[in-house]
Protein backbone atom coordinates (compact mmCIF):
# COMPACT_ATOMS: atom_id res chain seq x y z
CA UNK A 1 0.00 0.00 0.00
CA UNK A 2 1.01 3.69 -0.56
CA UNK A 3 0.36 7.10 0.30
CA UNK A 4 -0.37 9.58 -1.40
CA UNK A 5 1.70 12.55 -1.36
CA UNK A 6 1.65 14.97 1.68
CA UNK A 7 0.47 18.51 0.40
CA UNK A 8 0.42 21.60 2.70
CA UNK A 9 -2.51 23.70 2.43
CA UNK A 10 -0.54 25.91 3.86
CA UNK A 11 1.19 28.61 1.86
CA UNK A 12 4.82 28.48 1.12
CA UNK A 13 7.52 30.48 3.63
CA UNK A 14 7.81 34.14 3.17
CA UNK A 15 11.21 34.77 2.11
CA UNK A 16 13.91 38.02 2.31
CA UNK A 17 14.78 38.00 -1.41
CA UNK A 18 11.32 39.84 -2.05
CA UNK A 19 11.37 43.19 -2.30
CA UNK A 20 10.57 45.53 0.63
CA UNK A 21 7.51 46.82 -0.03
CA UNK A 22 7.28 49.51 2.69
CA UNK A 23 9.43 50.97 4.62
CA UNK A 24 11.32 48.73 7.73
CA UNK A 25 10.64 50.64 11.12
CA UNK A 26 13.77 49.72 13.14
CA UNK A 27 16.33 51.82 15.13
CA UNK A 28 19.11 50.44 17.06
CA UNK A 29 21.51 51.99 19.04
CA UNK A 30 25.01 51.99 17.72
CA UNK A 31 27.17 49.41 17.28
CA UNK A 32 28.90 49.95 20.31
CA UNK A 33 28.91 48.13 23.75
CA UNK A 34 26.06 49.55 25.71
CA UNK A 35 24.11 49.11 28.43
CA UNK A 36 20.32 48.89 29.35
CA UNK A 37 17.37 46.27 28.50
CA UNK A 38 17.39 47.14 24.81
CA UNK A 39 19.72 47.43 21.96
CA UNK A 40 17.15 49.46 19.56
CA UNK A 41 13.24 48.62 18.44
CA UNK A 42 11.45 47.74 16.01
CA UNK A 43 7.67 48.65 15.06
CA UNK A 44 6.19 46.02 12.76
CA UNK A 45 3.06 46.61 10.48
CA UNK A 46 0.90 43.84 12.00
CA UNK A 47 1.27 40.47 14.41
CA UNK A 48 2.12 37.71 11.66
CA UNK A 49 5.82 37.22 12.65
CA UNK A 50 6.56 34.86 9.59
CA UNK A 51 5.70 37.86 7.44
CA UNK A 52 6.88 40.40 9.51
CA UNK A 53 10.61 38.56 10.46
CA UNK A 54 12.49 37.97 7.08
CA UNK A 55 12.61 42.06 6.13
CA UNK A 56 13.81 42.53 9.11
CA UNK A 57 16.30 39.88 9.82
CA UNK A 58 18.12 40.70 5.96
CA UNK A 59 18.66 43.92 7.80
CA UNK A 60 20.26 42.77 10.91
CA UNK A 61 22.50 39.97 9.17
CA UNK A 62 24.47 43.13 7.80
CA UNK A 63 25.81 43.48 11.74
CA UNK A 64 25.10 39.72 12.91
CA UNK A 65 25.72 37.36 9.89
CA UNK A 66 23.86 34.54 9.51
CA UNK A 67 21.03 34.52 12.25
CA UNK A 68 19.71 30.87 12.88
CA UNK A 69 17.12 31.90 15.79
CA UNK A 70 14.41 34.31 17.15
CA UNK A 71 12.87 34.64 20.43
CA UNK A 72 9.85 35.78 21.28
CA UNK A 73 6.85 36.21 23.92
CA UNK A 74 3.89 33.83 22.60
CA UNK A 75 1.50 36.65 23.71
CA UNK A 76 2.68 39.69 21.37
CA UNK A 77 1.92 37.40 18.31
CA UNK A 78 -0.90 35.29 16.00
CA UNK A 79 0.34 31.77 15.79
CA UNK A 80 3.89 31.49 14.08
CA UNK A 81 5.86 28.31 12.71
CA UNK A 82 8.36 26.93 14.27
CA UNK A 83 11.03 27.99 11.80
CA UNK A 84 10.92 29.88 8.72
CA UNK A 85 13.56 30.17 5.47
CA UNK A 86 15.37 33.79 4.48
CA UNK A 87 17.71 33.63 2.17
CA UNK A 88 17.82 30.37 2.24
CA UNK A 89 18.94 30.04 6.05
CA UNK A 90 16.28 28.00 8.04
CA UNK A 91 15.33 30.31 11.04
CA UNK A 92 14.38 28.79 14.14
CA UNK A 93 11.44 30.49 15.72
CA UNK A 94 11.02 30.12 19.44
CA UNK A 95 7.77 31.51 21.32
CA UNK A 96 7.89 31.42 25.39
CA UNK A 97 5.06 32.83 27.79
CA UNK A 98 7.94 33.39 30.21
CA UNK A 99 9.82 35.84 27.96
CA UNK A 100 9.82 39.52 29.06
CA UNK A 101 7.26 41.42 27.05
CA UNK A 102 7.54 44.12 24.30
CA UNK A 103 11.03 42.38 23.35
CA UNK A 104 12.51 40.33 20.60
CA UNK A 105 16.11 38.30 20.98
CA UNK A 106 17.73 38.34 17.34
CA UNK A 107 20.13 35.60 17.26
CA UNK A 108 23.66 35.66 15.78
CA UNK A 109 25.49 32.24 14.70
CA UNK A 110 28.09 33.16 16.84
CA UNK A 111 25.58 33.12 19.72
CA UNK A 112 25.85 37.53 19.62
CA UNK A 113 22.12 38.42 20.36
CA UNK A 114 20.17 41.81 19.68
CA UNK A 115 17.70 42.38 22.03
CA UNK A 116 15.02 44.32 20.62
CA UNK A 117 11.86 46.82 21.69
CA UNK A 118 8.65 45.17 19.83
CA UNK A 119 6.29 48.57 19.77
CA UNK A 120 2.72 47.01 19.23
CA UNK A 121 1.75 47.30 15.69
CA UNK A 122 -1.60 49.34 16.58
CA UNK A 123 0.56 52.29 18.60
CA UNK A 124 -0.44 55.34 17.84
CA UNK A 125 2.88 56.76 15.38
CA UNK A 126 3.98 59.42 17.42
CA UNK A 127 4.19 57.58 20.60
CA UNK A 128 5.83 54.96 18.04
CA UNK A 129 8.84 57.23 17.10
CA UNK A 130 9.18 58.30 20.73
CA UNK A 131 9.69 55.19 21.76
CA UNK A 132 11.76 53.95 19.07
CA UNK A 133 14.26 57.23 19.05
CA UNK A 134 14.28 57.05 23.20
CA UNK A 135 15.79 52.80 22.84
CA UNK A 136 18.16 53.51 20.16
CA UNK A 137 19.82 56.04 22.66
CA UNK A 138 23.09 54.94 22.94
CA UNK A 139 22.94 55.66 27.61
CA UNK A 140 19.19 54.69 27.10
CA UNK A 141 18.63 52.07 30.42
CA UNK A 142 14.94 52.42 30.31
CA UNK A 143 12.67 48.78 30.88
CA UNK A 144 11.17 48.16 27.81
CA UNK A 145 7.68 48.76 29.72
CA UNK A 146 8.94 52.17 30.52
CA UNK A 147 9.74 52.86 26.62
CA UNK A 148 6.18 52.24 25.75
CA UNK A 149 4.78 54.09 28.51
CA UNK A 150 5.04 57.81 27.24
CA UNK A 151 4.64 59.78 30.54
CA UNK A 152 7.48 57.87 31.94
CA UNK A 153 9.56 57.00 28.85
CA UNK A 154 9.80 60.72 28.23
CA UNK A 155 10.45 61.98 31.69
CA UNK A 156 13.37 59.71 32.46
CA UNK A 157 16.78 60.37 31.96
CA UNK A 158 20.55 58.23 32.49
CA UNK A 159 23.08 59.55 34.29
CA UNK A 160 26.25 58.26 35.06
CA UNK A 161 27.85 57.69 38.68
CA UNK A 162 31.55 57.33 39.31
CA UNK A 163 32.61 54.81 41.29
CA UNK A 164 36.06 54.34 41.58
CA UNK A 165 37.03 54.35 37.58
CA UNK A 166 33.92 52.95 36.71
CA UNK A 167 30.86 54.91 34.67
CA UNK A 168 27.92 52.83 36.10
CA UNK A 169 24.22 54.32 34.10
CA UNK A 170 21.68 55.13 37.07
CA UNK A 171 17.88 55.45 36.31
CA UNK A 172 16.36 58.82 37.66
CA UNK A 173 13.41 60.65 36.87
CA UNK A 174 12.73 64.23 37.10
CA UNK A 175 11.85 65.85 40.60
CA UNK A 176 12.34 62.30 42.55
CA UNK A 177 15.61 61.15 43.59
Amino acid sequence: MTSAPHLSMAPPAVTATEQLRTPLRLRLRPNALSTGHVDGAWWPRSRDLAAELPALLTVLAVRLGEIPRVSYNLTEWDTAPRQIAVRGVRVRLNGFWSRPAHTVDVIAGDRRCLTLLLVPPDTEPSAAHHAMMCAAQRQNADTAEALLHGAVASESTVDFVETGSTRIPEQTFRGAR
